[in-house]
C-alpha cells in the first residue's frame, strides 16, 4: 500500500519534497497552504549554490530557461566608499552540471509549482488540530474537513503556526535586531560595480548585497543594517542616517521602491512530539541571511527526508534530525563569523579585516573549509 505524505507550506522546502515525492510511486502526497494562490508577481533574488541546485536537477531545473538564471563566476568585496577590497572565485564551487545561481524567488516557485501536477496543491487550508491515532497522523482543518497520512511535513516558514499547533505550545523565533531591505535595480544604477558579479558592501554595522538575477540585468539588492524597526516611513530615514550617511553616493541604489522587514532567526530546532512529524527549512531552522543559503537549505532538507521516506527507513525522524542539526549548526557559525566582520565599525578593525580578507580569498585550503563544506 502507498505511503501518503501531507506537507504544509507550499514554498521552496514543500514543493520541492513534492516534486522528489511526485516521481515515486510508492508514495501519494498532497501539499496543503493557507493562502488563496501563490504569488508569482514577487520579483525578489534567492541565491543557489551547487548543493541546492544539484537537487533540483534531479526534477529538470537544468531545462528551465537559461534567460532567467544568472551564474555569476565571482563575489566581489568592497568598502562602504566603493572601494574594490577583492574579490572570491565561485567557480571553483561548480561543476560540470550544477552552477552557483541567482533568480528571482517567484521564477523558482513557479518551476517547482508547474513540474506538480494540477491537484497537487490544495489552498485555503488552515491547521486547527493534530493528533496520532495508532501509526497514523489525523490532520483537522479549520474548513471542517480532515486528513489521515502516515508523515506529516511541516515547511510553513519561520512563523509556522502549524507547530505551534502540533507541539501544544508557543514557539517564536527570535528577533535579530536587524532590519532587511530589499528592492530591485537595473544594472545601468551600480556603475561602480561589476553587474555580472555579486557585490558585498561593507559598512558600520550594515552589508548591501548586488547581483544579476537574470540575463535581462535585473539586479536584486539586499541590505541588513543592524536597527530596530520603528514603524511607517523608517525606512529611508534608516538609510539616511546609516548607509547613505557613511556614502551618500550609494543614494540611487535605493530610488525604486523599497521593502523592509524585521530580521527573525530561529531558537533551537525542535524534534516533535511524534515521531513521524518532520520540519524542514524555515520551519526547522531560519539562518541569518549572511551565507546566503536559506533557499538551498530549504533544497537539502526536502532531499534528505526524501531519501529517508523513500528507503522506508525504521529511524527517520532521529536520523533526520540529527544530520539536520548537524548541518544547521556549521552554517549557523559560519553565518555569525560573516555578520560580525560584514559589519565592523572600528576603523583599526576594518583595516585587519581587509587585511586578511585579501590573503583568505586565496587561500584554497581555507575556502575549501569554509565554503567548500556548505556549498558541496
Amino acid at each position: 500500500m502507498k505511503k501518503k505524505v501531507a506537507i504544509i507550506g507550499s514554498g521552496i522546502a514543500g514543493l520541492t519534497l513534492g516534486n522528489l515525492l511526485q516521481n515515486n510511486s510508492n508514495f501519494e502526497f498532497v501539499i496543503y497552504e493557507k493562502n488563496e494562490t501563490l504569488n508569482f508577481d514577487e520579483g525578489f533574488g534567492v541565491q543557489l549554490s551547487v548543493n541546492g541546485i544539484s537537487i533540483l536537477n534531479q526534477i529538470g531545473f537544468d531545462q528551465q530557461d537559461k534567460n532567467e538564471k544568472y551564474f555569476p563566476s565571482k563575489l566581489d568585496f568592497y568598502s562602504i566608499n566603493c572601494n574594490k577590497i577583492c574579490d572570491l572565485n565561485l567557480d571553483s564551487f561548480n561543476s560540470e552540471n550544477a552552477k552557483y545561481t541567482t533568480l528571482k524567488r517567484s521564477i523558482l516557485i513557479k518551476f517547482l509549482k508547474d513540474k506538480l501536477l494540477s491537484n497537487s496543491v490544495i489552498f485555503r487550508k488552515k491547521i486547527n488540530k493534530v493528533e496520532k491515532i495508532n501509526e497514523k497522523i489525523n490532520i483537522y482543518f479549520s474548513d471542517g474537513l480532515n486528513d489521515e497520512v502516515d508523515y506529516l511535513v511541516v515547511a510553513d516558514g519561520v512563523f509556522s503556526n502549524t507547530k505551534q499547533v502540533i507541539e501544544k505550545k508557543k514557539i517564536k523565533p527570535v528577533y535579530s535586531g536587524a532590519v532587511a531591505i530589499r528592492t530591485q535595480i537595473k544594472k545601468q544604477d551600480i556603475l561602480n560595480f561589476n553587474s555580472k558579479n555579486i557585490s558585498l558592501i561593507m559598512g558600520s554595522d550594515a552589508h548591501i548585497v548586488l547581483y544579476p538575477i537574470n540575463q535581462r540585468g535585473e539586479i536584486n539588492l539586499v541590505c541588513i543594517i543592524r536597527k530596530k524597526s520603528e514603524g511607517d516611513n523608517f525606512t529611508r530615514k534608516l538609510l539616511e542616517s546609516t548607509i547613505l550617511k557613511e556614502n551618500k553616493n550609494l543614494i540611487n541604489l535605493f530610488k525604486g521602491d523599497l521593502k523592509s522587514w524585521s530580521v527573525y532567526t530561529s531558537g533551537k530546532p525542535i524534534k516533535s512530539i511524534y515521531e513521524n512529524i518532520l520540519y524542514i527549512g524555515d520551519a526547522f531552522y531560519t539562518f541569518p541571511p549572511t551565507m546566503a543559503q536559506g533557499a538551498s537549505q530549504a533544497i537539502e532538507s526536502a532531499n534528505e527526508i526524501f531519501k529517508l521516506i523513500n528507503n522506508n527507513d525504521k529511524s527517520i525522524q532521529n536520523k533526520y534530525f540529527e544530520n539536520r542539526v548537524k548541518r544547521t549548526n556549521l552554517i549557523y557559525k559560519r553565518s555569525k563569523i560573516n555578520y560580525f566582520g560584514f559589519h565592523i565599525a572600528n576603523p583599526l578593525l576594518t583595516i585587519l579585516r581587509n587585511f586578511f580578507l585579501k590573503r583568505l580569498v586565496k587561500n584554497k585550503n581555507f575556502i575549501k573549509s569554509y565554503l567548500g563544506k556548505i556549498y558541496k
